[in-house]
Parts: C-alpha cells; structure tokens; sequence
C-alpha cells in the first residue's frame, strides 16, 4: 500500500507508521485464528496486515475511495480472509455482515468519534468487543467515575452500554500528520443484557441529556418538569445533588421511573 497518500482533513486523517505502537495495539487486541474483526478506517492498512496474519475473517470499512484500490489489492492476497466495504462507517451496519459476533477496531476520526460510538452501541448484540484509538480527552470522558470533572452525559452512555478500559496513551508523533491532541487506546465489552434490569435505553437517554444539560444546576432544577424533587428523593438520592456524582445505575432508577410515569 503507497505511503504517499496524502491525508484528508475532512475525513479526520491521522494515519498511524509507529511499528511499536502497531504491535502494542494488536498484543492488546489479541486476535484469534476463529476471530470476525471488523476495522473501522484502515487507512493505509498499517494494523489491517497485523491483524489479517491472525484471524479467521476481516472486513474493513472505509470512506475515502482513493484507499479503496490499495486495500482490494491487500484482499486479493488473503484468500477471501479480507473484505474491502466503500462506506461511511456512520450508517454501516456492521450487524448485516455473516459470521458473528464480532471484534471491531479502528483508528476512529476524532470529529465522528461520539455519533460513531453511539452508532455501534445501537448494534450491541453482534459485538464481543471493541478496541478504538480516540482523542485523550474522549477516552478520560468515557471512563470518568462519579465526582469527576470528566462526568457527563457520554461517561454514563458509555458505562451504560460497555465496561470502558483505557489501555494506553499514544503519542502524536506515532501519526502522520501528527494530530494536535494526544490520544489514547481504549477496550470497550458490551455489558450482559441484564446488567441494569429494567432500565430503558431511551428513559435513560432523556434523563441523562436533561441532567447534564446545565452542570452547574442541581438534579432538582434540571430534571423539573420531568421528574419532581420528592419522587428523585424517594429514590435515595439527594435531589440537591449535581449529575456527575451519580452513579450509572442511580441514573437508571430515575429512568426506570420516568418509563413508569409514560
């Protein structure tokens, strides 16, 4: 695959040459020879080739059609193993592919990074993991326990949906162009079905996009209209509480009774 391609700042390019950071990734990863992985943005192929030597199956997902002849090139040495899909991983639906489950990865585009992870939370039931590459900061945001500057409405989401794992951080300079924030590695597993019995995604949702939505105000003044003082009392939380002292399974007892109250 041609090094020469030159990076796409709509498409959020950072295309990642470090050999040691490559091998930290796929050690992390640990594919399997029975594995499904999917790669969301393989770019250059840099982890595709390390990851293709392991596994039983890859399909690759990218956007940028000048990357797209490089990759085909790359499948048709694999032996059916590799499958190239041009997409937008944004409303690819990584559950219509056969084979499941499956392990994605990707090097993920920091401005689609939140609406993607939103994106594959909604495909759950065919996933066993996840192991992206994010913004620092993204990564720190998803796995900020409660009292935490970093708690907010994608903390609990992610919490929510996924045990969150930061692994390690990256250097820029393990990228080409190297971005101008640092990132960071992180495993994501979907949490059992039951793991928060009776809370409905879509409560949840509007509770937690509600109680986040002016940090500085109190559960009581953001949750008004929605849910009363004395019912969130009545739940053993304190209603004078700010949201991101909350745990993810107090948010569910307020959305379990907002279901009540539909």
């Amino acid at each position: 695959m041609s090094q020469r391609h030159r990076p796409r700042k709509r498409f959020g390019q950072h295309f990642l040459h470090d050999p040691g950071i490559i091998h930290r990734i796929v050690h992390a990863i640990a594919p399997q020879t029975d594995d499904h992985l999917v790669e969301i943005g393989p770019g250059e192929a840099a982890i595709t080739r390390e990851l293709l030597s392991s596994c039983a199956r890859l399909d690759v997902v990218e956007i940028d059609r000048d990357l797209i002849p490089g990759l085909q090139a790359l499948a048709r040495e694999s032996d059916g193993r590799l499958v190239v899909h041009e997409a937008d991983a944004l409303t690819f639906d990584v559950c219509a592919l056969p084979d499941r489950p499956l392990r994605v990865v990707g090097n993920l585009p920091y401005n689609i990074s939140t609406p993607l992870l939103f994106h594959l939370f909604e495909r759950l039931e065919c996933i066993t993991d996840m192991h992206f590459m994010l913004q620092r900061e993204v990564v720190e945001r998803m796995a900020a326990g409660p009292g935490g500057r970093a708690r907010g409405r994608l903390s609990v989401m992610c919490q929510y949906a996924c045990e969150v794992v930061p692994l390690f951080h990256i250097d820029p300079g393990a990228f080409r162009p190297p971005p101008k924030v640092a990132s960071a590695f992180v495993r994501l597993v979907p949490h059992r079905a039951d793991r928060f019995p009776g809370c409905k995604k879509e409560a949840l949702e509007t509770i937690v996009s509600r109680a986040f939505g002016q940090r500085r105000k109190t559960l009581r003044n953001n949750l008004r209209g929605l849910i009363g003082a004395d019912q969130i009392r009545s739940l053993g939380i304190d209603p004078g509480c700010r949201p991101e002292t909350l745990e993810v399974e107090q948010f569910c007892r307020l959305s379990t009774l907002l279901s009540g109250k539909s």
